[in-house]
């Protein structure tokens, strides 16, 4: 029997969770470095399977399967696809910085009237949270995956609500009623698009009689599967409206400014650069692959609120006072970009989206933890009380410049190639859309330099005098995602050549070709 690498991967935060729970409590520092460990061993893991996985070869690979609930058809499936393994590399690439740039968010406050904050629980929940996302990148089988799917909502509630921004600007007592509220809305919003999403797990195994997505493909392939086209819709309707809210697309994403903006900046990232990902991952494998011609009847409605939400959120962004509330309306423009790109569906707007979700990851967190370390410093979100930091904290304004820059996909860095991707996939296929959709890049530019402009620029705020610049651990955060954008920015190679393979498989499912340009014959 082969080495279970993909379980040991998922498995290894999940006992770093549990290992950084039960350190003492008056060991904070070694419960951080335990966390920090389990986190990077986990990438390490992650490495060997990026290096594994083949991208020529079979869809799924490093497959694993074990019977599970074997009275209703449930099995411990796991495979990796090209998608599936970049956004496994964007998870456990991400944890440890997130863990890092969190180091003293969770540590006890001094003034009687906060609430104790176990800084053991902080460490583990965000452990806990990896564990669920990368099994849930990896799950084949459709029953496996709901539960991931809904599971992971718990330790995030715990983490929104409980473990919430010191920079409210209020008191205790109303931080905690906001922190609340946020976590509340967070865990309804999704838990209800989950219950929706469970009645069509069982009506799909009533149809389909397997929960394996090899099974279902197979049968599919060779006329076995008869599903009535009015059921694929609706069957359909019901995943991706569990995966619109966890995306988020408009008009399902009012839960995250909330969430982003109550939720410390780590916590924050783990949100929109880890946990969303997987809903624009499952509509990729789920939405696609198991109703196509139902992707396909719904393929005008979703580009139409992809771009009400690139240009409603970006809108939103340009209005916003608060810095972390711009940053989350801010990516749900982007949100509306990876789902224009997959359903424009041609293979550009497919990678490009593909691409997207691993850059955006990037940017948001170089971006969002930057701007946490700046919030930190003056222990407020609001840009108003800024101005002139970059004259007393270079670094921090460079870094937060980069960030900011990579945000609205300047070229040579990451999200440009991404970016340029979707439009050019969907000018070709809905020429008016990739036009409307342009618009979000202007307003982006708008949004993220007025951001600079008021914070970075101008004179000296008073309260920002003698803020310090960027520590070594702040460095350490910030110095390696800034290199990571401008290597894929200007070699995408390594991504692109996984990812491809996997989109002209997910084109098979839904039987489509790129639109071929038409040349006029010369005279």
């Amino acid at each position: 029997m082969s080495f279970p690498l993909l379980t040991a991967t998922a498995a290894l935060p999940a006992i770093g969770a549990i290992a950084t729970a039960a350190v003492p409590a008056a060991q904070r520092t070694v419960a951080k470095w335990v966390a920090l460990l389990f986190s990077l061993s986990t990438l390490v893991l992650a490495g060997i399977v990026f290096a594994r996985f083949e991208p020529g070869g079979d869809r799924y690979q490093l497959t694993e399967s074990r019977a599970w609930i074997a009275d209703f058809g449930v099995r411990y499936e796991l495979g990796v696809d090209g998608i599936g393994v970049a956004l496994l590399g964007l998870t456990a690439l991400l944890i440890p910085f997130v863990i890092v740039a969190g180091w003293h968010d969770a540590d006890p406050l001094e003034t009687k009237s906060s609430r104790w904050r176990p800084t053991q629980g902080f460490f583990a929940l965000i452990l806990m949270v990896e564990a669920m996302v990368i099994l849930s990148f990896l799950a084949t089988d459709v029953f496996l995956f709901y539960i991931l799917f809904e599971a992971m909502l718990i330790p995030m509630y715990f983490l929104i609500g409980g473990f919430g921004d010191r920079a409210h600007g209020g008191s205790d007592e109303n931080a905690a009623k906001q922190r609340s509220y946020a976590a509340v809305k967070f865990l309804l919003y999704n838990l209800a698009g989950g219950l929706i999403m469970l009645a069509a797990v069982i009506g799909l195994y009533v149809v389909a009689g397997s929960f394996s997505l090899t099974e279902i493909a197979a049968a599919r392939a060779n006329g076995d599967l008869a599903m009535a086209t009015s059921t694929e819709r609706w069957l359909f309707l019901g995943f991706f409206l569990a995966f619109a809210i966890k995306a988020p697309l408009w008009p399902l994403h009012t839960w995250l400014p909330n969430a982003m903006g109550e939720a410390t900046a780590p916590v924050a990232v783990l949100i929109t650069a880890i946990v969303d990902k997987v809903g624009t991952f499952a509509m990729l494998r789920f939405c696609l692959g198991l109703f196509p011609e139902a992707s396909k009847w719904a393929t005008p409605v979703v580009i139409a609120l992809a771009l009400v939400s690139i240009v409603y959120g970006a809108l939103l962004a340009v209005g916003q006072r608060d810095i972390k509330r711009l940053i989350a309306y801010a990516s749900i423009s982007h949100f509306g970009f990876i789902i224009l790109g997959i359903f424009a569906m041609t293979s550009q707007g497919q990678s490009g989206a593909t691409l997207y979700m691993v850059n955006h990851g990037i940017s948001t967190a170089a971006l969002l933890l930057v701007a946490g370390f700046l919030i930190t410093r003056r222990g407020s979100r609001l840009i108003a009380d800024y101005g002139g930091v970059q004259k007393v904290a270079p670094v921090l304004a460079g870094t937060f410049l980069i960030g900011g820059l990579a945000t609205l996909s300047l070229p040579g860095l990451a999200p440009f190639v991404s970016e340029f991707l979707v439009l050019v996939g969907t000018f070709s296929a809905y020429p008016v859309a990739g036009i409307i959709a342009t618009t979000g890049i202007v307003l982006a530019a708008l949004y993220v330099l007025v951001l600079y402009q008021r914070t970075m620029t101008g004179p000296v705020n008073e309260s920002v005098r003698t803020m310090p610049d960027l520590k070594a651990r702040e460095l350490a955060v910030a110095v390696p995602l800034i290199a990571l954008l401008l290597f894929l920015g200007v070699f995408p190679k390594p991504l692109t050549e996984v990812v491809n393979p996997a989109v002209q498989h997910t084109m098979s499912d839904v039987q489509k070709k790129d639109p071929q340009p038409e040349v006029e014959a010369a005279k």
